[in-house]
C-alpha cells in the first residue's frame, strides 16, 4: 500500500489514536512532531485529538567519513542516543563523534527556536505526549526524541508513524509505552516509497502549519 501524502497517513494513524482516546488511553494529548515530514502527519492527529501540536527537534549523528550515515542522534536536552552495535561496527568511538553532536545540538537548538519563535516548550507533566514522524526507518532519531520527551514527565508515550520498518518497531519498543503505525510492511527500502507524493517541507511551510508568525 502507499498513501497518498502525508496528510493521508496522518488520517490513518487519527483513527487508530481517536479510537484509544475513546478508550481513556490517552489522557489530555500533546501532539509532538518531528519537523519537518513528521509535522502535517501531526497536524491530522492533533486536530483529530483536539489536542495542541507541537515540535521535538531531533537530529541525526552523521558518520565522519558519511554524513549521511546516522550512526546516532540528538533531541532537546537528552544525552546523544548512539547505536552501538554501529558504532563497533565501523570502529567509532562516541569520543570520536562528540564535535559533530555538538554542530547538531546546536542546529538542533537554532531550528527549535526558529520553530516555536520564542514561545517556550509545552508542559508535559501528567499528559500523554504522542511522538510523530512521517515514517520510522531504522529509528534512531525516533529514540533520542522519545528519550527527550520522556524525561518532560509525561505520564504516557506512544510513538506514532504512518509506515514502520520490523526491526525499528522492534528495537523501539522499550523506548514507548506503544507504538502504533498504520502500515509494517514485509520488507521497507525508504520511507519515500511509501508515499506517493512526499516533497520536501520547507521551514516556512512548517512554521504555516504550526500557525508560527515569524
Amino acid at each position: 500500500m502507499q498513501f497518498r501524502d502525508r496528510r493521508e497517513g496522518g488520517r490513518a494513524l487519527a483513527e487508530k489514536l481517536t479510537a484509544q482516546q475513546q478508550e481513556g488511553r490517552l489522557r489530555d494529548p500533546v501532539v509532538l512532531a518531528l519537523p519537518r515530514g513528521g509535522v502535517p502527519v501531526g497536524d491530522e492527529i492533533a486536530r483529530a485529538l483536539g489536542a495542541p501540536l507541537d515540535v521535538v527537534v531531533a537530529r541525526k549523528i552523521g558518520a565522519p567519513f558519511q554524513p549521511e550515515l546516522g550512526v546516532g542522534a540528538v533531541a532537546g536536552d537528552a544525552p546523544p542516543v548512539y547505536d552501538p552495535m554501529l558504532l563497533g561496527h565501523l570502529g567509532l568511538s562516541e569520543r570520536e563523534l562528540e564535535p559533530i553532536a555538538e554542530r547538531e545540538q546546536s542546529e538542533l537548538r537554532r531550528r527549535e527556536e526558529a520553530y516555536r519563535h520564542g514561545r517556550g516548550r509545552l508542559d508535559l507533566t501528567g499528559r500523554s505526549a504522542v511522538v510523530v514522524d512521517d515514517g520510522v526507518a531504522t529509528g534512531s532519531t525516533a529514540r533520542a526524541a522519545l528519550r527527550a520527551v520522556r524525561q518532560a514527565g509525561p505520564v504516557r508515550t506512544v510513538l506514532a508513524a504512518p509506515v514502520c520498518s520490523r526491526e525499528a518497531k522492534e528495537q523501539l519498543s522499550g523506548d514507548a509505552d506503544e507504538i502504533v503505525c498504520a502500515y509494517v510492511p514485509p520488507a521497507f527500502g525508504s520511507v519515500g516509497f511509501w508515499y506517493e507524493d512526499f516533497p520536501q517541507l520547507s521551514d516556512d511551510e512548517v512554521l504555516d502549519i504550526l500557525h508560527v508568525t515569524k
